[in-house]
């Protein structure tokens, strides 16, 4: 990555990992002096498919060749635009030798595709040191399995696990419940109770959706992690936690940092070491052994397996719910065989003309048959409106009046791709 323009101007850097983040904040790979580049402006990611580059809804916008984008692929050579500064992308010859984990299976984690393999090979890594830990990834991808992996394979797997759950603990709760209080610090407290960092003294806390923690908290989190002391409400002697902290987020912490909703010094604090679960989508040879995986620790699946044409079906799903969506439905084959299997295979590389009625399933929990309606319907409605104007993203998003990043964010959910 080369500077051509602006205030660093002549500054180059190689790099050697699968992403690399663009901005004027220290955390970033390459930080520029320029005044109008975001505190984290863009990412570049190594996929299958390329050089994928995003904006991190920055605030002056990133520009590839002159033209704006939100998401897209680079070509070798490009010239990025962000603020007053252009830097020139150049892929090298040169490859990187990473170490893979010798087997397909950490803890309850299963995986034979090189990203997970190289993934375990980085939480065994991980975990013999006490750095704190971030783990990045979409919905149902098994996050807190890799947090568990971490505390297992640590010198703290003696030592409690406990669970913070940020996203289900109600805001009037969240300081009690990670702190603590003394006894008659408010109406109701009639015994002083130890909040989670005091339960995980001497083990792992790990902190699951991060990114829900809301914003009076944050500072106050950012202290205990550098104190390694906590207050309880009512409270004035601090006690000392010997905690290692792993936290988890769905969400983009980059693109909270720029909106303002989440702190950057406790972003740089939590992401010390950072690892990143990739989607079902993008490993799809893990689908077979994870189906096997499941089978095996069912008890009315006996050995038999799944018929041909379920697996088949599976094998093509896109799993927008990721490994938790999978194992609903190989227990769902398991338990109701006499129901077929609903789910929708990606889009052949000339899709028909959606079909005017949706199926519903009474027979499935009613948060997996509405993500099933949902994901059918905007897969033919994407299809259907992207056809009309062929496959032009912008002309689609005036028709419909849906901003382009949303698009966009669809048609990656949904593995949509223009034939």
């Amino acid at each position: 990555m080369e500077v051509t323009a602006g205030p660093d101007a002549g500054v180059a850097k190689e790099f050697d990992s699968t992403t690399i983040r663009v901005g004027s904040r220290s955390v970033n790979d390459l930080v520029l002096t320029d005044r109008r580049v975001s505190g984290m402006h863009f990412e570049v990611r190594l996929t299958k498919d390329g050089y994928r580059i995003r904006d991190l809804e920055s605030t002056n916008g990133t520009f590839v060749s002159g033209v704006r984008v939100n998401d897209a692929y680079l070509r070798p050579g490009a010239t990025i635009g962000l603020g007053k500064s252009a830097l020139r992308f150049v892929p090298l010859a040169d490859s990187v030798e990473v170490p893979l984990f010798s087997g397909g299976q950490l803890g309850q984690l299963v995986g034979y595709s090189p990203q997970m393999r190289r993934l375990f090979a980085q939480v065994e890594r991980v975990a013999a040191g006490n750095s704190t830990v971030l783990i990045t990834g979409e919905t149902g991808t098994g996050k807190e399995l890799v947090a568990t992996a971490v505390h297992d394979a640590s010198p703290r797997s003696a030592g409690p696990f406990v669970v913070f759950d940020c996203s289900s603990t109600p805001g009037n709760l969240f300081e009690d419940a990670l702190f603590g209080h003394e006894r008659g610090a408010f109406t109701g407290a009639e015994a002083a109770s130890a909040g989670a960092f005091e339960r995980a003294r001497g083990g792992t806390l790990f902190l699951d959706e991060i990114g829900e923690l809301p914003m009076p908290l944050q500072p106050k989190l950012l202290r205990v992690l550098e104190s390694k002391q906590v207050s309880r409400i009512g409270g004035s002697k601090p006690i000392s936690c010997d905690v290692r902290f792993v936290a988890a987020t769905n969400r983009d912490l980059a693109v909270e940092l720029n909106r303002g909703t989440f702190r950057g010094d406790l972003y740089y604090r939590l992401a010390v070491a950072e690892l990143h679960l990739p989607p079902l989508r993008e490993r799809r040879e893990d689908i077979r052994p994870l189906i096997e995986h499941f089978l095996a620790r069912l008890p009315g699946a006996c050995g038999a397996g799944l018929p041909a044409e379920v697996v088949s079906q599976m094998l093509e799903h896109s799993w927008p719910g990721n490994v938790r969506e999978l194992r609903n439905a190989v227990e769902r084959a398991v338990v109701l065989p006499q129901h077929p299997l609903r789910v929708v295979p990606r889009p052949a590389t000339s899709p028909a003309e959606p079909s005017v009625g949706l199926s519903i399933d009474v027979d499935v929990p009613f948060k997996l048959a509405k993500q099933q309606f949902v994901d059918e319907f905007d897969r033919r409605f994407m299809t259907a409106l992207l056809e009309r104007h062929d496959w032009n993203i912008a002309a689609a998003a005036r028709a419909t009046g849906v901003d382009r990043v949303s698009i966009y964010k669809l048609l990656e959910r949904l593995s949509l791709r223009r034939p």
